[in-house]
């Protein structure tokens, strides 16, 4: 099966967990049924420059985030960091993230949500 890329599939998220600026996601599964019910998000996310995703806690699902492009300031669990493109981070059920866009250039990540 193949997907074309498709912009109704794509939306605008303003403040992401109380973060500042915006997010634009492009859903690249349409539901969990396509990831076998094992997930539920495999997207295609930029956050603005000046923008984020807010500290969030996962529970009973794990994140990973593949930089494709850009650099940003990770929060993982409390510990803060940098990352960049051809990084990969991994958030576990019952730890938590959050992503800050330091940078002047669009931050480009893959995420991809699956079941604990």
């Amino acid at each position: 099966m193949v997907r074309k890329s498709n912009e109704k599939n794509v939306e605008r998220i303003e403040h992401k967990f109380g973060a500042d600026g915006f997010i634009t996601v492009r859903n690249l599964i349409n539901n969990d049924q396509e990831l076998n019910n094992k997930g539920r998000c495999f997207a295609h996310t930029t956050v603005a420059p000046g923008s984020g995703i807010g500290y969030h806690v996962h529970n009973g699902d794990t994140e990973i985030y593949y930089v494709v492009s850009g650099t940003a300031e990770y929060n993982d669990n409390g510990t803060i960091t940098t990352i960049s493109a051809g990084d990969v981070t991994f958030t576990p059920s019952g730890t938590g993230h959050g992503i800050n866009n330091k940078g002047s250039e669009p931050l480009e990540i893959i995420a991809l949500i699956i079941y604990s």
